[in-house]
């Protein structure tokens, strides 16, 4: 058991199920990425970038995908309280599943061009 199970079975069934979807997600769509905890939470690195983070808390799991994934998803969580690059999704409502999925989708590709950007500038040195 690795610390992201850990985790997770700490958690009511019910809590541990959505957790595991949402791993679930961020695997099927980073599979490279590097899992481990970081602020006591699942956080997934791409490219050596932070990617998305995410918890349990009593009544909503939190959704980190940085400043950049929330601003480009502004309208679809519109809905949902939020912080500077944190979304609270309830856990007495259906769990937006496809709205996940596009965020870490989002982020797998900035990732993806800011380390491209990053390659290209240094050859140009």
């Amino acid at each position: 058991m690795n610390e992201i199970d850990r985790y997770i079975s700490q958690f009511p069934e019910q809590v541990q199920e959505i957790l595991l979807r949402i791993r679930e997600i961020i695997k099927q769509h980073a599979p490279e990425a590097e899992e481990f905890i970081s602020y006591g939470m699942p956080a997934y690195k791409t490219k050596k970038k932070p990617l998305v983070y995410f918890a349990a808390y009593k009544t909503h799991i939190g959704f980190y995908a940085t400043p950049t994934g929330h601003s480009a998803f502004q309208q679809e969580l519109s809905m949902y309280k939020q912080g500077k690059g944190s979304v609270q999704f309830p856990l007495n409502q259906t769990m937006p599943y496809a709205l996940i999925e596009k965020m870490v989708q989002f982020r797998v590709k900035e990732n993806l061009e800011k380390r491209k950007s990053t390659s290209n500038k240094m050859n140009q040195d």
